[in-house]
């Protein structure tokens, strides 16, 4: 086999440089097609073409080719031809990495990568390749870098019928016509590729693999979270391609509302860990709100610049970037709502719709908005394209409940704090209507039950050390809890009506006894007919008859979760706008529940009536005929 000694020298011309083949002279000897170039004990196969610039004793490489090699220029290096053993060494799928040449070159444009492939084909057909070989690929007037990164040879074997053997995947191999080049974006790259000659690209999903409800502190909400994940992440975890093809955009923004220390913002922030995206952005609504004319709306593009970056460098491989907003409605309210105000809320609000779904449109945000008054939001911030998913987050239902509370007694499960008589369905069956929060609460109290036990008062709060080791916490700690420490805000509060009962109720007669048999009858159709989910019953008679109490015992009796009594004494010296608005409140927190009873007492003095002259209050009496009739 010839071996020759050669200088490196540059390639004499730019088109030389896109071939992909070192140049020597035309009257070099001994020379042949493909030769292997020796550099420390390395080789690295070359294909071979002729110019008369290239003088005699030398050999030609462009810049890719001594990067790859690690070829000095007026070295010399020593060349031995390269054949290719055509059963074994043609290559039939070869996988390559694409990137823009120069980055001031990077264009939004989707390159073909079938015609990129017949013109890859067409350019270096018959030439040597190597894993890891770097190369310059001129396709549709732009440079791009080649990186090959596997190669797949042929085997004939196959066709004399034996088996395919293991050593098909070759450091070098030799390009046909008839090979299949498939083209892969490099990390960070920003091109955009279609066609069929492309991987599917190794889409991570965003969910992580292993997250857990329970590890993650997540009680009660099974069903809001799949319901999320249907509409908000769906589209995400897919390959890129199908959803393309699909004509499909991601959902940009999530609404969570409902009644305080349900877990909104809890879940808002285990959103962020549960994906695989970076750490999310979170805002208190009012940190937004600044006294300098434009800073409010500054504050506001400052959040979204990353997403916009990284979206006009990487394009759709780009990462997830979530923006979360706390008490979203302290910067979204209606616009034109806050009269006499500056303005600044407004140019704030049209700043944010803007940016979440303007005419500049980002596809690698996901903001989540959490407030309890949905009410107060702009109408062009819920629309679809912006704050489209919109969860309401309720009170827990029992199932909930004993997730929640399995997660705040873990610990002490764990390391056998808790006493055998504690049920924890048991628990969750007492505590109707109570959030997450107020449930954490109980625990907490229960906790501090059982300490209060070991501690000793004297001059000095020192705690039992001897009997502390002993620390358990007891079904009757919970119970003192339960009746004694935290009550739900949207349950009962038996001080309410205990009042108007506290005696007992004497049945003297038939009207007494209809009206509390009459009563049990309404309390069962109301918990067991769909057809009827509303039942209002009016209780009539002269002052003093027990009207008030007959309905506490009625309500009493029910076990309802949410009973409340409406009455004028809790709203002395109030308003006729500040009635209404403390009546609506005891009608929309009983909507919160499953099952829930009013006592509307004494409407003469709600309604402001007395006998002499047209006198009542018409706004009290219309809110009423409006809640009094809503299901």
């Amino acid at each position: 086999m010839a071996t020759r000694t050669l200088k490196a020298v540059r390639c004499p011309t730019d088109e030389l440089s896109l071939t992909n083949c070192v140049v020597i002279n035309e009257k070099e000897p001994n020379l042949e097609q493909h030769v292997a170039v020796y550099n420390n004990k390395h080789e690295f196969v070359f294909t071979v073409r002729m110019h008369h610039e290239v003088s005699i004793g030398s050999i030609a490489f462009s810049l890719p080719q001594r990067k790859w090699a690690g070829i000095v220029l007026g070295d010399d290096f020593k060349i031995i031809n390269y054949k290719f053993d055509k059963s074994k060494g043609c290559i039939s799928n070869m996988t390559v990495e694409i990137d823009f040449l120069q980055k001031k070159s990077v264009d939004s444009n989707p390159y073909d990568t079938d015609k990129m492939a017949r013109e890859f084909l067409q350019l270096f057909n018959n030439q040597a390749f190597t894993v890891g070989q770097q190369l310059v690929f001129s396709f549709s007037e732009k440079l791009f870098n080649i990186v090959v990164k596997d190669i797949e040879t042929m085997d004939a074997s196959i066709l004399k019928g034996k088996p395919v053997s293991d050593d098909y995947r070759k450091k070098v191999g030799l390009l046909l016509a008839n090979s299949q080049v498939i083209f892969e974006k490099s990390d960070n790259s920003a091109v955009l590729l279609t066609g069929k000659s492309k991987t599917r690209e190794a889409r991570q999903s965003i969910i992580s693999p292993d997250w857990n409800f329970e590890k993650m502190g997540i009680g009660g909400l099974d069903k809001e979270f799949s319901d999320i994940f249907r509409r908000a992440f769906a589209s995400r975890v897919f390959p890129p391609d199908i959803v393309e093809q699909m004509g499909c955009k991601h959902v940009k923004g999530i609404l969570l509302y409902g009644p305080p220390g349900c877990g909104k913002t809890l879940m808002a922030r285990q959103i962020g860990k549960m994906l695989k995206a970076r750490e999310p952005k979170i805002v208190n609504g009012p940190e937004i709100l600044n006294k300098y004319v434009g800073e409010s709306e500054a504050n506001i593009r400052k959040l979204f610049a990353d997403a916009e970056e990284e979206q006009k460098r990487l394009g759709a491989n780009s990462g997830l970037h979530i923006i979360i907003f706390d008490e979203i409605d302290a910067i979204c309210k209606q616009r034109g709502s806050m009269a006499g105000s500056t303005g600044v809320h407004d140019t704030v609000v049209n700043q944010l719709l803007s940016k979440i779904d303007g005419v500049e449109q980002l596809n690698n945000i996901l903001v989540i908005g959490m407030t309890n008054r949905p009410d107060l939001i702009d109408e062009a911030l819920l629309r679809p394209g912006r704050l489209e998913v919109k969860m309401e987050i309720g009170l827990p239902d029992e199932k909930g409940r004993i997730q929640i509370l399995n997660i705040h007694t873990a610990k002490m499960r764990q390391h056998s704090l808790l006493t055998s008589d504690v049920d924890i369905k048991e628990l969750a069956v007492e505590t109707k209507n109570y959030s997450g929060a107020e449930l954490e609460g109980l625990v907490r109290a229960a906790q501090s039950t059982a300490m209060n036990r070991h501690i000793k008062a004297s001059n000095t709060v020192e705690v039992d050390i001897q009997t502390a080791e002993k620390l358990q916490v007891s079904r009757l700690d919970f119970m003192a809890s339960l009746n004694n420490d935290i009550k739900p805000a949207f349950g009962t509060n038996q001080e309410d009506y205990a009042s108007y009962i506290m005696n007992g109720i004497i049945r003297w007669g038939d009207p007494v006894s209809v009206v509390m048999e009459d009563g049990e009858l309404l309390v069962q159709q109301t918990k067991n007919s769909d057809r009827t989910p509303l039942v209002s019953v009016l209780l009539e008679g002269p002052p003093g008859s027990g009207k008030t109490a007959l309905a506490a015992k009625i309500a009493e009796d029910s076990q309802f979760p949410f009973i409340k009594i409406c009455s004028p004494d809790k709203m002395i010296g109030h308003s006729e706008i500040a009635k209404c608005q403390a009546i609506k409140k005891i009608f929309e927190d009983a909507y919160k529940s499953q099952l829930s009873c009013v006592v509307v007492d004494d409407i003469e003095r709600l309604l402001d009536y007395v006998p002499i002259g047209p006198r009542f209050s018409n706004l009290v009496l219309q809110a009423l005929l409006v809640l009094l009739k809503k299901p």
